[in-house]
């Protein structure tokens, strides 16, 4: 298992697949490398790009190091671009995607491309206002160490299907999944405010706005903002898709990406 350190000494655990450009994944709230869908995915995306599957900080293999900043995530997303031979396509999934914006606005000069796919920001302050009020709420279950609960509560609160949260502990990874319900904090921190277009309109490269035709409603708007914002940034509804995206949905999306990308 190759590791490599961030700038503030975190140790970040990743794996390797495939061939062709570095494409390097940031996962969502609660996801760990070795999770069936996210290794399933990983998988599928290698038939067209080298991909760097990676613990993100607190997570699977991963170190942590307090107290948490989103600078310090952008910091470990170098990490792995450098790792990827100093210049990468981004792809984000759900928070990883704020994560991907955030690292294309500081770090133009190493991102090639980014692909983001159902940026949960909030759309209006009537969400921001609910969305606060959804994260002192699971704040409050993980001060007591009620991961399960506080997991639940926030899968809920962002929309989930009350059926498919109540499935979840027959799901294999469930048990890592509630280990790691603490890091809701640090998806919580980068999307619990508006999207940050004015900053986003300073974006270079070449992004492409994605978004699954069954989310809720708030992700599409959020989507569309983006996109406006985005110089030359490209905006696509997945149809028959909600957040667990089909990877083979998304390798085409990837690959126009890869086409576009700023060469070097």
């Amino acid at each position: 298992m190759p590791t490599v350190q961030s700038k503030d000494g975190t140790t970040l655990a990743y794996d390797v697949l495939g061939s062709g450009p570095a494409l390097v994944c940031l996962t969502g709230a609660t996801c760990f490398r070795t999770f069936r869908p996210v290794a399933a995915d990983a998988k599928v995306f290698a038939s067209a790009f080298t991909v760097y599957n990676w613990d993100r900080r607190g997570r699977g293999d991963s170190g942590d190091t307090p107290p948490y900043a989103v600078a310090r995530e952008v910091d470990d997303v170098e990490a792995m671009i450098d790792a990827a031979g100093g210049h990468a396509i981004l792809y984000g999934h759900s928070s990883g995607a704020a994560l991907a914006l955030e690292t294309a606005v500081r770090l133009p000069a190493k991102v090639d491309a980014v692909v983001v796919y159902d940026a949960p920001y909030v759309q209006d302050e009537t969400a921001r206002a609910e969305y606060a009020r959804l994260a002192a709420r699971v704040d409050a279950l993980l001060d007591e160490g009620s991961n399960a609960k506080a997991l639940k509560a926030f899968l809920r609160g962002i929309g989930m299907p009350r059926a498919f949260v109540g499935l979840l502990p027959l799901v294999p990874g469930w048990r890592t999944m509630k280990a790691l319900a603490p890091t809701l904090r640090y998806d919580i921190a980068l999307t619990e405010n508006l999207p940050p277009l004015a900053r986003c309109a300073g974006i270079e490269v070449p992004v492409h706005v994605v978004v699954g035709e069954k989310n809720p409603p708030g992700l599409a708007v959020v989507a569309r903002q983006l996109a406006d914002a985005i110089p030359n940034a490209t905006h696509r509804t997945l149809a028959g898709q909600n957040h667990l995206v089909s990877a083979k949905a998304l390798l085409p999306i990837l690959s126009a990406a890869a086409a576009q990308r700023r060469h070097r």
